[in-house]
Formats: C-alpha cells, structure tokens, sequence
C-alpha cells in the first residue's frame, strides 16, 4: 500500500484536487480516513485508467462514470467467465 504522496509520484501529471474529486466521486475508493489514505495495486491502475480515459481518449468527466461502470462490468463478466471455465474443466487424476 501506497500513500498519496507516493501516488502523485507515481502517476504523473495527476493534480492531488482531481485525485481527491475522484475519490469523492466513488471512482477510486482508498483504504484509510480522509487526509491518511492509502491506495493498493488496483487502487493505482484505477487512477491510471481514469486518467487515460480522461487525457489520452479525451472522455469527459461526465461520461466517466458511465464509461467507468461498463468497464467495471466487464472485468466482472471475465473474472466470472474464468471461474466457469475452471471449474468446468477436468481435474487430472
């Protein structure tokens, strides 16, 4: 787990106020209170991906919960998808 500060180094060109107006917003959802975050792995890509989503596809903000719900989705219907296929193929002997 990762601080804020260490979140703003690692991710760069991220304003410390949209990160906070994303947490406010339930997009990315840090472990701690309020002024002690921390943040784990997926907290990180989450940041990344609304960040791509924002700067580089040019989505904007009013969108991104849409976008962000659908992709949600469908990291959920493949998770599930790989717990079907696991558990429909053979064990070996």
């Amino acid at each position: 787990m990762i601080t804020v500060e260490v979140l703003l180094t690692q991710v760069p060109d991220l304003p410390l106020h949209d990160l906070e107006r994303w947490i406010s917003n339930d997009w990315v959802r840090p472990d701690g209170p309020v002024g002690a975050y921390v943040f784990r792995d997926i907290d990180v890509a989450r940041v990344r991906l609304i960040q791509e989503l924002r700067d580089k596809l040019e989505i904007n903000e009013a969108a991104l919960p849409v976008v962000l719900l659908l992709l949600d989705q469908l990291y959920d219907l493949r998770r599930r998808m790989r717990e079907l296929r696991s558990s429909a193929d053979p064990t070996p002997s």
